[in-house]
């Protein structure tokens, strides 16, 4: 049975999975995942490659000073107005090819298919690269969507700097941007944000459905949590006399996990990284630092259980004699995604005979920052065992096909009028 698009988008496998390979072979660790971080050399090579494809599929490109890369259509009716569409082009460290990579591959071949067939949009429509979603480099997250959807409009970033030493500014800086130079990333003309991501979980691959249209991003808390005991001898220090930094840190996650197990099943949190002073065999551990990641769709959920071991601690503190202290450096809240959109992709894969379902998204994903500041839709193709921010990423080669043709019709829809001619 032929399965309707009016796009009738005919994409070669071959061409997609060409691109995935391109785009991921700007990395710092070559043959070994996927490692573009912010403002670095293999980020900025990324991002100018792309930006020249982008011209040789007949877009007008720019880049904000913040970095976002931008190709652009122009609306022949309404060019103030546009529908955006992309994501993020940093990754993890070591991470997959196609987290990020694959949205702003499919974006520009949906883009650049309907340009050639049925020329310029009705209205505006913008392919973006994402200068920074991951938060791997800086501790901070969605850069490139946070300026422009005004939530680091006032940011101060003096102080923010890398594992290395290095400012934000000043890597900013170096790799051309925060000068003044590019226009200001601050967008108020956006009508819609459209996002198709891998879904990063097995979800979709155990139902065995082709789309998940997502209603809800979680919202995110991320926090480091502080302990400072008493270095002393491992041997002839009594355990009733320590005061012992890294068996309070124990004692603490075990707690929050069991905690969070016992509170929903939608609620999630993860220490991913733990450093200790002096981080030596015979030595009571004096200082002891990890991270804490709690997510839930819920903000009264969250705030709920963050309260209870933020009490917690309070009185491990005084049971264990060291000093706990918490510092939160990403408040990201839940965010519904846009009803009339969803209905839209919904419409759209079942024109195209596409299975699909709804869907919580798990991730923080750039489409969290828009769903505040304009209608924002969010969709994901499955991912082979759920394995992402891995080398063992995967998404078979026809789900990322039947994404880009459904992202395809869903554009054409939204930005071109019904009936246009083909050039």
């Amino acid at each position: 049975m032929k399965v309707y698009s009016r796009t009738s988008f005919p994409l070669p496998v071959e061409q997609l999975n060409a691109m995935v390979e391109w785009l991921s072979g700007f990395t710092e660790n070559k043959g070994s995942g996927v490692t573009r971080l912010l403002y670095s050399e293999e980020w900025l090579e990324a991002q100018e490659a792309l930006k020249r494809k982008m011209e040789e599929g007949g877009l007008d490109t720019y880049y904000d000073d913040t970095g976002n890369l931008f190709g652009r259509l122009e609306g022949t009716i309404d060019a103030d107005s546009t529908v955006l569409t992309g994501s993020h082009i940093d990754s993890v460290v070591n991470g997959g090819k196609y987290d990020g990579a694959y949205g702003i591959i499919a974006s520009f071949l949906a883009v650049e298919h309907l340009y050639r067939k049925y020329g310029r949009p009705s209205k505006t429509i913008e392919v973006v690269s994402l200068c920074e979603e991951e938060g791997s480099r800086f501790p901070l997250t969605f850069w490139g969507s946070g300026n422009i959807t005004g939530v680091y409009k006032d940011k101060d970033i003096t102080h923010i700097a890398d594992k290395s030493g290095v400012s934000l500014k000043e890597a900013m800086n170096k790799a051309g941007f925060g000068r003044g130079i590019h226009r200001l990333p601050y967008r108020e003309n956006i009508e819609a944000f459209i996002e198709l991501h891998i879904e990063q979980g097995s979800v979709l691959e155990k139902s065995g459905n082709s789309l998940g249209v997502v209603t809800h991003i979680v919202g995110q808390r991320r926090y480091t949590v502080s302990i400072k005991g008493k270095s002393n001898h491992a041997g002839t220090t009594p355990m009733q006399d320590r005061h012992d930094a890294m068996t309070t840190a124990a004692e603490l996650i075990t707690y929050i996990t069991a905690k969070v197990q016992k509170a929903d099943p939608h609620l999630v949190a993860t220490v991913g990284k733990l450093d200790a002073t002096p981080n030596v065999p015979n030595v009571i551990a004096e200082e002891v630092s990890f991270t804490l990641d709690i997510r839930h769709y819920d903000e009264g959920m969250l705030e709920k259980v963050c309260a209870e071991i933020f009490q917690h601690v309070e009185v491990v503190s005084q049971e264990k004699k060291v000093n706990i202290s918490f510092s939160q450096w990403t408040d990201v809240k839940p965010v519904e995604m846009d009803a009339f959109l969803q209905e839209k992709a919904i419409g759209v894969s079942t024109r195209q005979q596409l299975s699909f379902q709804k869907m919580l998204s798990g991730a923080g994903h750039d489409a969290q920052l828009f769903g505040t500041h304009c209608p924002t839709s969010l969709i994901f193709v499955p991912s082979v065992n759920g394995v992402s921010h891995s080398p063992e990423e995967y998404t078979k080669a026809e789900d990322l096909t039947q994404g880009v043709q459904m992202l395809t019709e869903l554009l054409y829809e939204m930005a071109y009028d019904k009936g246009g001619e083909e050039k």
